[in-house]
């Protein structure tokens, strides 16, 4: 089996609030950016996937518990132990719990073993997350914002530590996370969620390559046909359109300035752009 993560007719339904997810799969040996904004449904449908919500309808099929290593967007250890209880703890419920490569991280992220939780910085917390994770040697991460909170240099060495997880091609990253330039560094696909629906599941690589934005000015705006428009922001001075197949679209305007795109304006234009 070459699935990591396997979803179909995945429902959850709250007063305000559904998460519908029809058909989703992930590979083995991917890295999986999921993005949305607040309260898309990224941080429910983790839950989902971890059993944290059980009352769901529809079917989930992932690794077994003893496989997965989780990083929460909310510390979960309580604040009365330190690094060394946790240790302790760790080694009860995993049986592929590894002490050695523990303090191994322990010690790469300057972390006092004998401080308490309570006692450390939000970004320690977050890299003693990330330890504990990996220290059980598991085949697929879940993470939930695990680089927020940290400064630009412990990042990139957390991403590089989530690359060097990735050289086993069996091991598998679903990695949700409002810094999207992260994803830009390390992720194969991308799953873009918004308001409990997948409006957008395509490889890092289509997307940088393919979308793109294309500026003009407004008195030229009603020469972009409208099929090659996916969504527009007017600004004071030009339109910012949100085009899709640039090599295509430079050919058919090649007056017009058409600019590469990040995650992030990709996001913007099509969460707030009009159509």
């Amino acid at each position: 089996m070459n699935k990591a993560i396997e979803i179909k007719d995945l429902i959850k339904s709250y007063p305000n609030f559904t998460l519908n997810i029809k058909n989703l799969t992930i590979n083995k040996g991917t890295i999986v950016g999921l993005i949305g904004e607040n309260g898309a449904g990224k941080t429910t449908l983790i839950k989902c996937l971890l059993n944290i919500i059980t009352n769901y309808k529809g079917n989930i099929k992932l690794l077994n518990k003893e496989d997965i290593g989780v990083v929460l967007d909310n510390m979960f250890f309580p604040d009365i132990l330190n690094p060394q209880d946790i240790a302790i703890i760790m080694h009860d419920i995993y049986k592929t719990w590894d002490n050695d490569l523990y303090y191994n991280y322990l010690d790469r992220f300057n972390i006092n073993k004998k401080e308490q939780i309570k006692k450390l910085s939000t970004g320690t917390k977050k890299k003693l997350e990330i330890a504990t994770a990996l220290a059980h040697k598991p085949k697929l991460l879940i993470l939930d914002e695990p680089t927020s909170g940290l400064d630009p240099i412990i990042r990139r060495e957390i991403l590089d530590i989530f690359l060097d997880f990735m050289q086993d091609e069996n091991n598998t990253i679903l990695l949700s996370t409002h810094i999207t330039s992260d994803l830009e560094h390390i992720s194969d696909q991308i799953i873009f969620i918004n308001k409990g629906n997948i409006i957008l599941n395509e490889s890092r690589d289509d997307i940088l390559d393919n979308y793109g934005i294309l500026k003009c000015r407004k008195e030229e705006f009603n020469n972009i046909s409208k099929e090659d428009i996916i969504s527009y922001q007017k600004n004071r001075y030009d339109y910012q359109i949100l085009i899709k197949d640039k090599k295509t679209i430079k050919k058919k305007y090649p007056n017009f300035i058409i600019d590469n795109i990040t995650l992030e304006d990709l996001m913007v234009l099509k969460l707030k752009g009009e159509k």
